[in-house]
């Protein structure tokens, strides 16, 4: 039997925009999707048994999607379930939601699962590029953050630029907490890029000078975090949170918790992941911060993540 894991994320900012170029800041949280692969001596094909624990609904919401990503991992690995039929079994600590890069840790856990059981002798760069083909399905088209996290953790400055994938990893003296809470809303990813580019054909002139604003709030952002300057950060962070409401990427009920944990103390807060629903994350260095800010969010009946963040870079 074969395992692997991958870690879930949080983007502090560029989030929606990566394939325009736009930088972005991603961080690893510790907390893992784990996949097992065991061979059956009968049948045909793959089976899942998927553990997860997720949002209502999510993995109902993802089905066909997570299915045509396991097809597009098993082919791109070469591994014939028609001749060599297995079942697949997910589980692990990352809640699967919309947000926190729960297809990608699928990807990244299934792969290296495969490389395991088959002993197929994977680099990490070919389990990050396997994962990122099977984040297609859900995506449309897939930009690398959320796989690349995945696949490496730590904090990390990732862009894209003349279509390849460059990251580099953001050193911190330590990790800082954080809370993600999610506002219940599923969103179906691949129907953002229609979203954003209806923005773009509607109005190129606003929508450009929107990115270079991303761009530039990014620039701030990654000095901030190398001089530890979370005031700054999470004050970037609400700031972009604001712009992408302006932009319709945000979500009312994501608006009302960013609020609430700004209320509550928290330095910074917006909505994280492809937006329009799922996750918000709020910056709360500090334990008594973080519980402060997460038990109001329970108290009201989200689903929550404490999570450090700007750990040192290890894989999954």
């Amino acid at each position: 039997m074969g395992e692997g894991s991958g870690f879930g994320k949080t983007i502090l900012i560029g989030d929606q925009f990566v394939l325009e170029e736009v930088p972005a800041i991603v961080a690893a949280i510790p907390y893992s999707t784990v996949t097992t692969v065991e061979r059956l001596e009968s049948g045909s094909g793959w089976t899942l048994d998927d553990r997860r624990d997720e949002v209502p609904g999510y993995k109902e919401k993802k089905r066909e999607q997570h299915g045509r990503s396991i097809d597009t991992i098993l082919e791109a690995m070469g591994v014939d379930v028609a001749k060599t039929p297995i079942k697949i079994t997910m589980g692990g600590t990352l809640l699967a939601g919309s947000g926190v890069g729960a297809s990608a840790a699928s990807c990244v856990s299934l792969a290296r699962a495969l490389d395991a059981e088959f002993g197929l002798g994977y680099t990490i760069e070919q389990i990050n590029h396997v994962a990122w083909q099977g984040e297609f399905p859900y995506h449309g088209v897939a930009s690398g953050v959320d796989n690349t996290a995945s696949t490496y953790g730590g904090l990390l400055f990732f862009y894209l630029k003349d279509k390849q994938q460059h990251f580099e990893q953001i050193a911190v003296s330590k990790p800082v907490d954080i809370v993600l809470a999610n506002s219940g809303v599923t969103v179906d990813t691949a129907s953002l890029d229609a979203f954003i580019d209806e923005q773009k054909e509607a109005q190129p002139e606003l929508f450009a000078q929107r990115l270079e604003r991303i761009r530039e709030e990014g620039r701030r952002m990654k000095a901030a975090l190398e001089a530890d300057d979370w005031t700054a950060v999470g004050g970037i962070m609400s700031e972009n949170h604001e712009l992408l409401t302006e932009m319709g990427m945000s979500h009312e009920k994501l608006d009302e918790m960013c609020a609430a944990a700004l209320d509550k103390g928290a330095l910074g807060a917006k909505v994280t992941g492809g937006g329009r629903g799922g996750y918000m994350v709020s910056l709360t260095p500090g334990r008594e911060l973080q519980e402060s800010v997460a038990s109001m969010f329970e108290a009201r009946g989200h689903k929550v993540i404490r999570a450090t963040i700007g750990g040192p870079a290890a894989h999954g």
